[in-house]
C-alpha cells in the first residue's frame, strides 16, 4: 500500500477534527503501522496532547517558512507507538499574512514532504477550521480527505463552501486529491435528530460515509487532558471501539 497523506477538515470548528486526527493516528500505530501527525492548526490541540511547548524547538510554522530546516529538525516522539508529530504552535497564525504574495504560498508544505526522505505509511494532517491559505497547504499536500460531520442540526452549514474548494483544488493544483470518507462525530442514536442527520449526510455524501460513526463520549473529552490517546486512557471505552473501527475502515478504503 502506497504512503497516504490524509488531511483531515472541515470548516467547521467543534466538530472533532483533532479528537479524530490523534486517535486515527493512535489505532493506526497499535496496527504497526508507522505514522506521522502534522499538526497545521495555530491551537496546536494535537500538539498540546503530545507534548508541552518548552520541548518544542522547532515547529511547522518554522519548517514553512525556513528552507533551511529539515523534516528531521521538527519532528517529534510522542507517548504512543509509532507515532511521531510536526508540532504546532500559536505562531502558526501569522502563516498567511507571511505568505501573501509568495507565489509558492499554497505548495510550502507540498514541497517540504516531497523533499522529506522520511518512510510514514500514513500522514494525519489536523487542520484549522476555517478554508484559509493554511488549509489549502493540507490541500494540496495530501493524497486523501477525510471530513468529519457533527451529527447536529447545523452539520451540512458551510458543506458547499467546502465541497468546492475541494473541487478547485483538483482541479489545478492537486488533481488527484480523494475523499477517503465522512465520517459522523458527536452522535446520539438515541435522538431521532440525529438519526435524521444521519441520513442528511448520507444523501449528501452516500457511499463516502463511513458505516462507524464516533459517539458523544466523556472518555474522548477527558483523554486529551491526560495526554492519552483513548486507547490508553480508556481502552473499553465506546470512543476506543469506535476509532478502532474506523481505523480498520480507513485501512480497507486505501488498500
Amino acid at each position: 500500500m502506497p504512503a497516504l497523506r490524509i488531511a483531515i477538515t472541515n470548516q467547521k470548528g467543534g466538530v472533532g477534527k483533532t479528537t479524530t486526527a490523534i486517535n486515527l493516528a493512535a489505532a493506526l500505530g497499535l496496527r504497526g503501522k508507522r505514522v506521522l501527525i502534522a499538526d497545521l492548526d495555530p491551537q496546536a490541540n494535537s500538539t498540546i496532547s503530545f507534548q508541552t511547548d518548552a520541548e518544542i524547538e522547532h515547529s511547522i510554522y518554522d519548517l514553512l517558512t525556513n528552507p533551511q530546516l529539515s523534516f528531521e529538525d521538527v519532528i517529534r516522539k510522542t507517548n504512543i507507538e509509532n507515532v511521531d508529530i510536526l508540532p504546532s504552535r500559536i505562531n502558526l497564525a501569522k502563516l498567511e499574512s507571511q505568505l501573501i504574495g509568495e507565489l509558492d504560498a499554497p505548495f510550502r508544505l507540498k514541497d517540504r514532504f516531497e523533499r522529506s526522505s522520511l518512510m510514514y505509511d500514513f500522514t494525519i494532517i489536523d487542520t484549522p477550521p476555517t478554508l484559509g491559505l493554511i488549509t489549502v497547504n493540507a490541500l494540496v499536500a495530501a493524497t486523501h480527505l477525510l471530513i468529519p460531520i457533527q451529527s447536529s442540526y447545523f452539520a451540512l452549514e458551510g458543506t458547499d463552501d467546502l465541497l468546492d474548494t475541494i473541487e478547485r483544488i483538483k482541479a489545478r493544483p492537486n488533481p488527484d486529491l480523494e475523499v477517503l470518507g465522512v465520517v459522523i462525530t458527536l452522535h446520539d442514536r438515541r435522538t431521532t435528530l440525529s438519526r435524521d442527520i444521519y441520513d442528511q449526510i448520507c444523501q449528501v455524501f452516500g457511499d463516502k460515509v463511513f458505516e462507524t460513526t464516533i459517539s458523544k463520549s466523556v472518555r474522548l473529552e477527558e483523554s486529551p487532558a491526560y495526554r492519552e490517546s483513548i486507547f490508553n486512557f480508556a481502552p473499553q471505552s465506546s470512543g476506543a471501539i469506535e476509532y478502532s473501527n474506523l481505523c480498520d475502515e480507513v485501512i480497507r478504503r486505501a488498500s
